[in-house]
């Protein structure tokens, strides 16, 4: 059903450029919590790409100071230690990291053969405003799109074969249709060319990764068809 998978990870991070290490002297842990990257992501998104022979990019810059997965017009775009720049530093952050990223991964998806499965990978925090979240693996896709809503059916179906002890859940702990990636991709492309899922991993399993990638590999292999 999809003969190219593209494979994408926009939080793979947390690289400083020197000219922008000043912002963070005041917290430089901050860079190492999952306000700066998403723990975990990047290795699964290499691993599925190796293994299933396709493409795959990774956006390396910590999201504090440019927010691949947001809009280019959200509040969100800079984050609170990179608003304080001079508007020529931010619009240099942008030309330098958020659009070469996002134009690459436009053309990935441009010149692979349709229909296209589009992965992003992303991991979240465990605890939220101090209360454990109750979700493993989010499945988030648009309910309205029917190719994102039939392929994650199956992917939940599969996953929770492979996985059959942990919470699997569609559109949790974010939705689907939240400004992302997909969001941004889907405007470019109709539903029976483009099928983008944003697959989130829940970062308890971020330093024991091999006990999930296998399932998780062999979950999409089983649901591509």
């Amino acid at each position: 059903m999809y003969p190219s998978v593209v494979i994408s990870c926009e939080h793979a991070g947390n690289q400083v450029p020197d000219e922008y290490i000043h912002l963070f002297k005041d917290d430089p842990e901050i860079l190492q919590t999952h306000r700066g990257w998403d723990p975990g992501a990047w290795p699964l998104a290499q691993f599925f790409a190796t293994s299933l022979q396709t493409s795959c990019i990774g956006c390396e810059s910590t999201r504090l100071l440019i927010e691949a997965n947001r809009s280019e017009d959200s509040l969100e775009l800079f984050s609170a230690f990179s608003k304080k720049l001079l508007p020529e530093q931010k619009e240099k952050l942008y030309k330098e990291i958020y659009q070469p990223y996002r134009n690459q991964l436009r053309g990935m998806i441009e010149v692979a053969k349709k229909p296209v499965l589009h992965l992003s990978i992303h991991s979240f925090t465990p605890i939220w405003n101090g209360k454990e979240r109750a979700v493993d693996i989010g499945i988030l896709f648009d309910p309205d799109k029917k190719s994102e809503a039939d392929y994650s059916a199956r992917l939940k179906h599969t996953l929770e074969k492979e996985l059959a002890d942990f919470k699997i859940r569609f559109n949790e702990p974010y939705r689907g249709t939240d400004d992302g990636i997909t969001t941004w991709l889907r405007n470019f492309y109709p539903e029976n060319i483009y099928t983008g899922i944003e697959l989130e991993v829940n970062q308890k399993f971020a330093s024991d990764l091999i006990r999930i990638q296998n399932p998780i590999l062999n979950a999409i292999k089983a649901s591509l068809n």
